[in-house]
């Protein structure tokens, strides 16, 4: 199972929600504060809902590929390092209230994405890697 992942900075969050959930007919598979995603089965959709500043448009925070295993990532990861793409992996890091594996890569525009697989359900959206570090969950940001 793969699908696209598409991340936005939505200014009304609750409004983003009724959106989507009429625009796809189906309700949100994670809520959490500032938060929620759906995983849409037609089109394959990880749409995540991200809150983001009052009155402000809603923005492109990141894009992505949910991948079923970490095996996957990092297949992706030689790839597209193999290609001469500057990768930059996550283990086991915990962000956006799921802990993941991952690989971040930019594209010509400087849109970030990432490769990546949810290995557990999280309580928190705040990054705490492995290498130690923690820090607010900035999900377009490697």
């Amino acid at each position: 199972m793969s699908r696209v992942q598409l991340a936005l900075r939505v200014s009304d969050l609750e409004g983003s929600i009724d959106f989507y959930r009429s625009l796809f007919g189906v309700e949100p598979a994670k809520r959490r504060p500032g938060y929620a995603n759906f995983a849409i089965a037609e089109p394959p959709l990880k749409l995540v809902l991200i809150e983001g500043e009052p009155d402000r448009s809603t923005v492109l925070d990141h894009l992505g590929v949910e991948v079923a295993t970490t095996d996957e990532v990092s297949a992706a990861t030689a790839r597209l390092s193999g290609l001469g793409l500057a990768t930059l992996e996550e283990n086991d890091t915990t962000c956006c209230y799921a802990l993941q594996d991952k690989v971040w890569v930019h594209g010509p525009g400087d849109e970030p994405w990432e490769v990546y697989t949810v290995k557990a359900d999280a309580p928190e959206a705040t990054s705490a890697r492995a290498d130690g570090g923690t820090g607010p969950c900035e999900c377009g940001t490697a």
